[in-house]
């Protein structure tokens, strides 16, 4: 099958929305023989700092000699991110193969599966005939009933908690930490980042023993690298250059970091892994002249981490942002905080995206529109931007956004 082809098809599936339940991913994993069940999984959940968790860790696994698989989303550029195995995205051809293998199974079954479910039917077969030792397992939405979670963990990881997707997780931290600690179950091993109390209360009462990072190694420090654009973190008199820059990626390497050494790798071993790092749109540098950051800021505790980033290095008046947010998020508390680290805004659109926003929707979200501006073609943002001058030239507010901006630019640079 074209890939185009297979692609439109699989996307397809997202017709049948989202559905929060396991019993259409139970169904298909017995059809393929609960290919769950053939490796060491590690399972992730979290509103922000999955992806760079998951990302660390498996980097450090990968050091240590284990046979990897990783299991993120969305993707940016191209479907075949959100499987990797061995730091190599999953081919075409295997795409090809392991959806036919799928496919049938939904035939057979005559189930309605979701995107996201035939997806992770896929990622699972895939991982086992690649005889992996560890999966690295990030949630989609929640835990509980995400698609993720028929698998049973070696050891999960919960990042943190705020508000996001509360029409589907809960209107209060307590009810989306539960929706997060369901993945926690029977397993035994369990780290978390996060000291809110109601995020706690629904973690103990799956687990009553976590390791929370933030308190285990709250004698650990750090400091931003501006020049190499790394964070230098010192844990025990060890130290440790990461690849990740930011504020908010201490904690998630903590997580990772624990997470390895209760698997019992060196620290020799972590060492080496955390400068090679690489997870795309994550304070990404894309240029250097001007500095053009991608920042995956999608709600308002990423737009808060980046601003506390950005604080430390530059003036509001050396920043330039270009940014399109979707409408389901809390648009206004976000754009109100990138004000606070850059004088000049340039909403862009995402209109072609069921979920998003055209520049001038997002204009009129604004009160105070001094310095704001709309230019609804990506490559005329950025050259509005570039002509501007500035030191820094940040792009954020959705991953869709990045992806459009990595599109469009590569596809002019190429």
């Amino acid at each position: 099958m074209d890939m185009d082809l297979l692609l439109n098809e699989l996307y397809s599936y997202s017709m049948h929305g989202i559905k929060l339940g396991l019993e259409n991913i139970k169904i298909l994993c017995d059809k393929l023989g609960n290919p769950q069940d053939d490796y060491k999984v590690i399972h992730i959940a979290g509103t922000n700092g999955k992806g760079s968790t998951a990302t660390t860790l498996a980097t450090i696994l990968l050091e240590a000699g284990y046979r990897v698989g990783k299991y993120t989303s969305p993707h940016i550029l191209k479907f075949n991110e959100r499987i990797r195995f061995n730091e190599a995205d999953i081919a075409d051809e295997d795409i090809v193969k392991y959806y036919s293998i799928v496919k049938q199974a939904i035939k057979d079954t005559g189930i309605k599966p979701t995107f996201f479910e035939v997806t992770t039917a896929i990622m699972f077969k895939y991982f086992s005939d690649m005889k992996a030792d560890y999966v690295v397992l990030e949630t989609g939405m929640g835990g509980r009933f995400d698609a993720t979670n028929v698998v049973d963990a070696e050891l999960c990881i919960i990042t943190n908690v705020s508000f996001d997707h509360m029409e589907y997780l809960g209107d209060t931290i307590y009810k989306i930490a539960c929706e997060k600690a369901g993945i926690i179950k029977k397993c035994r091993h369990v780290i978390v980042a996060d000291s809110d109390p109601e995020f706690l209360k629904a973690i103990y009462e799956q687990n009553p023993a976590p390791v929370n990072v933030l308190e285990k190694y709250s004698d650990c420090s750090y400091k931003l690298n501006f020049k190499e654009f790394t964070t230098d973190i010192s844990i025990d008199n060890n130290e440790y250059v990461f690849s990740l820059f930011g504020d908010y990626q201490v904690k998630n390497f903590l997580c990772a970091y624990e997470a390895a050494v209760e698997l019992g790798i060196s620290k020799d071993i972590i060492k080496r892994a955390s400068k090679k790092v690489v997870w795309q749109c994550r304070f990404e540098i894309f240029e250097k002249d001007p500095l053009v950051i991608l920042d995956g800021a999608h709600n308002i505790d990423g737009m808060t981490e980046l601003a506390k980033i950005i604080r430390q290095g530059y003036k509001p008046e050396d920043v330039v942002a270009i940014t399109s947010i979707l409408k389901d998020k809390t648009v206004k508390p976000m754009i109100k905080i990138l004000k606070t680290i850059s004088k000049n805004i340039i909403f862009t659109s995402l209109a072609d995206n069921p979920r998003g926003s055209s520049g001038d929707a997002l204009l009129a979200m604004t009160e105070d529109r001094d310095g704001f501006q709309v230019e609804n073609n990506m490559k005329k943002a950025y050259e509005k931007a570039k002509a501007m001058d500035k030191k820094v030239i940040i792009v954020c507010g959705s991953f869709y956004t990045l992806s459009k901006f990595k599109e469009e630019i590569n596809e002019e640079k190429n």
